[in-house]
């Protein structure tokens, strides 16, 4: 079996009352957490999702709505959960020293610990196809501030594709960058545009017809456009939400 579960949909202000970023993708032989924002362990827990059933997380770039809920996701793994197998977090070249550096900003730094896990770092280079715990993963660089190391991933569970765009403007590369995935999870913040660095409504809606996906998916929405999920012509994904791939 594989599927998606959208765990946290919401723009960076937590818009409609939704969680940060953070989708889990399982498939046949585990599950990757596409990001992991700072609600992401309030969220695994309402959904009934363990900890434990984690392989690895991708990140797909250095904005604390997508990657600040790392450090005590990892602790919770430590204390409460008493992990013992591995647990791989990937992302953008410098992954493991922006989670190190983050986690001591927040008062819960990383070293000195005695791990009871495998902690793992591995960096995910755009146009690169890697092993990812259980899924096969390709990166590649998107539309937004350069200082975050922005990318979108395509994953590969073994039955079905997932391609997601982490956060990004318009670029004319992004559909022949997600063509055929059986799902598309694609950002948009804004209905109508806003800022170069996020994609609106219109955006997407006038250009569907270039993207080659089975399905898409629109997420990280804004206050407005989580106002109007379930009542446009796209899809939108909700906190909570199961895709069957």
């Amino acid at each position: 079996m594989s599927e998606i579960v959208f765990v946290g949909t919401s723009d960076a202000f937590g818009a409609g009352g939704r969680r940060q970023a953070a989708i889990l993708v399982r498939g046949p032989s585990g599950a990757v957490l596409l990001d992991c924002g700072a609600t992401t362990n309030s969220g695994l827990s309402a959904l009934g999702i363990a900890r434990q059933e984690l392989d690895a997380v991708v990140v797909s770039h250095f904005h604390a709505d997508h990657f600040g809920g790392i450090p005590l996701l990892l602790l919770a793994c430590l204390y409460e959960d008493g992990r013992r197998r591995p647990l791989r977090i990937a992302g953008p070249p410098g992954v493991e020293a922006r989670v190190r550096a983050a986690a001591a900003v927040l008062g819960h730094g990383l070293e000195e610990r005695s791990w009871t896990f495998p902690l793992l770092f591995q960096e995910l280079r755009a146009g690169e196809r890697a092993e990812v715990g259980p899924a096969r993963v390709q990166a590649f660089e998107t539309r937004h501030q350069a200082d975050s190391a922005p990318h979108g991933f395509r994953v590969e569970t073994g039955r079905g594709s997932v391609a997601y765009s982490g956060d990004t403007g318009w670029f004319d590369e992004l559909p022949a960058r997600v063509a055929g995935a059986d799902v598309f999870v694609c950002e948009c913040t804004f209905v109508r545009s806003h800022l170069e660095f996020h994609l609106s409504y219109e955006e997407l809606a006038g250009r569907r017809g270039a993207f080659d996906c089975g399905r898409m998916l629109l997420t990280h929405l804004g206050a407005e456009m989580a106002a109007r999920r379930g009542s446009l012509a796209l899809e939108t994904a909700d906190d909570g939400m199961l895709v069957k791939l």
